[in-house]
């Protein structure tokens, strides 16, 4: 990275560190930051910023001493500051893993290899590692296999492990995690019937066995519950996370840590469970790079919007147009068509 300090690198108009902090603060009790230069701007986040206790650079283990050294909890969960797909799970899941099979220590496992920098460790182990460290030894994969370690399985997750070692990786970034699974999109102006052509068009594509997910862009405050119910006040009171399940549904409201920041792609696609897709259609977003259908309705009298976004592949419309550019129109009013474009775009996609 050139010798920048990657945590303080800007992802998405943000410092990296402070992705990774929205994506473990609700996951953690305390969260402390370990970090041996930029101290002071680490320190403007109000997290406890705690410096390697040894002199020379050691390694990871050293950061992970320092920080069993300084909390007062039984365990410390380690992430590093560049993974910006961070797993929502990755304590639930190393927790129960350690705890299943009464381990000393938690590892992520992607399906091919550790990720010996996602770990769970007890605080109690502190002077051992002190000790290894005293010796000389710095491999980290080395203390882990002198005790009972668990490997825990994130190998449907593999994206969470996703890190940065140069500039153009983070340039690559959001298209990497459109990658695993079609991510088409929808883009009108208000008016057009985006969510009314949505609505009659995924029963189609159930009828082909073709399994959505759908990712809308709400331009206001909205609830998915309403004032006077217990899961709205108990949000309402300052729960930062509540799930609300039923024999039918399952609904999981997150309080957002930036409300200044507009929603992006890239940190809503991870949250789905992308085992169970076929493709992920999308409402809105459209300033972000990734496949659409505009749908235009002349009558309106609203520009184009193909005209300034290449990533445009068709135009739905009630009209036959006269286009700047040879691209796919499609007829607004033929759910089927649309439906038949959509199949044959994750044909493509896959093969």
């Amino acid at each position: 990275m050139g010798g920048q300090d990657k945590g303080l690198i800007p992802y998405h108009e943000r410092p990296l560190i402070e992705r990774i902090i929205t994506l473990l603060k609700p996951q953690v009790d305390k969260l402390i930051i370990n970090a041996n230069r930029n101290i002071g701007q680490y320190q403007e986040y109000r997290y406890p910023v705690i410096e390697d206790t040894l002199t020379d650079f050691c390694g990871p283990l050293a950061g992970m001493l320092s920080s069993m050294k300084a909390c007062d909890t039984d365990f410390i969960l380690t992430c590093p500051c560049d993974s910006p797909q961070l797993s929502p799970q990755l304590r639930q899941r190393m927790m129960e893993t350690l705890l299943a099979n009464q381990a000393d220590i938690a590892v992520a496992h992607d399906g091919n290899r550790l990720q010996p920098v996602f770990c769970l460790i007890p605080c109690r182990l502190a002077t051992h590692l002190e000790n290894y460290l005293a010796k000389g030894d710095r491999k980290i994969d080395l203390w882990f296999a002198q005790h009972n370690m668990v490997a825990v399985d994130f190998s449907d997750q593999v994206d969470s492990f996703i890190n940065f070692n140069q500039p153009e990786d983070i340039d690559s970034h959001h298209a990497r995690i459109q990658a695993d699974i079609p991510v088409l999109g929808f883009s009108a102006y208000s008016g057009t019937g985006k969510t009314t052509l949505l609505r009659q068009l995924i029963p189609a594509l159930m009828e082909k066995s073709i399994n959505v997910a759908v990712i809308k862009h709400a331009h206001h405050l909205f609830d998915i519950d309403t004032p006077g119910k217990d899961s709205y006040e108990i949000r309402e009171a300052g729960s930062q996370q509540t799930l609300v399940a039923s024999s039918r549904l399952m609904a999981l409201m997150q309080a957002s840590q930036h409300t200044e920041k507009k929603p992006e792609l890239s940190d809503l696609i991870p949250r789905l469970d992308a085992t169970t897709l076929d493709i992920i259609l999308v409402e809105g977003f459209k300033h972000e790079p990734f496949a659409k259908i505009e749908l235009h309705r002349p009558s309106l009298g609203k520009p184009f919007i193909y005209d300034h976004d290449d990533n445009v592949i068709a135009i739905a419309s009630d009209e036959h147009l006269s286009l700047s550019r040879n691209i796919d129109q499609l007829n607004i009013n033929d759910i089927d068509a649309i439906a038949d474009y959509v199949a044959d775009f994750i044909l493509h996609w896959t093969s």
